[in-house]
C-alpha cells in the first residue's frame, strides 16, 4: 500500500512516519479482495493508496483535543474517509485506522451483496417460463405462447 502523508503545523519525524506507515499497511489485507476485480479489468496489479493528514488545528490551542488525523482511501465507486481528534497524536492515528478498517469491511460486504443480488435475479429468470419472463419485465409479447 502506498501511504501519502501530509503534516500540518507539526514536524513529521521519522518515527512518526514509520508508525503511520505501519498502521496503514495493516489495512492492505482488507483491500486485496476489493482490488482483485479492478485487477481483472486493468490487466495489471493495482496498488492501493491512502492519503493521510496529521497535525494540529492551530498553534494557539493549549487545552482539549489538540491533534487530529484524517485519512482517505479512494476505491472504485466511492472512497472511504475517517477523521479523529485526540490529545495524543498516535491515539488519533489508531482511531482513524480502526474506523477505516470498519468502513472497508462494510464496503466489501456491500459490493458482494450487489453481485449476489444480480446472480439471484439471473437464476430466477432462467427458472421462469418464457411467458412469465416477459410478463415479469413489464411487457407481454404475443408470440403464440
Amino acid at each position: 500500500m502506498r501511504v501519502i502523508i501530509k503534516a500540518t503545523n507539526i514536524k513529521l519525524t521519522e518515527s512518526l512516519r514509520s508508525f503511520i506507515i505501519q498502521k496503514f499497511e495493516e489495512l492492505e489485507k482488507f483491500l486485496e479482495d476489493i482490488l482483485k476485480k479492478q485487477d481483472i479489468l486493468d490487466g495489471q496489479k493495482p496498488r492501493a493508496q491512502a492519503f493521510v493528514e496529521v497535525g494540529k488545528p492551530s498553534y494557539h490551542h493549549h487545552k482539549g483535543d489538540v491533534f487530529y488525523a484524517e485519512a482517505q482511501i479512494p476505491l472504485p465507486g466511492k472512497g472511504v474517509r475517517s477523521t479523529a481528534e485526540r490529545e495524543d497524536l498516535r491515539m488519533a492515528i489508531v482511531e482513524v485506522k480502526d474506523e477505516l478498517q470498519r468502513l472497508l469491511k462494510k464496503y466489501k460486504k456491500s459490493q458482494t451483496q450487489k453481485t449476489e443480488r444480480v446472480q439471484r435475479k439471473i437464476k430466477k429468470d432462467l427458472k421462469l417460463s418464457k411467458s412469465a419472463r416477459f410478463y415479469r419485465k413489464g411487457r407481454i409479447r404475443e408470440e403464440g405462447l
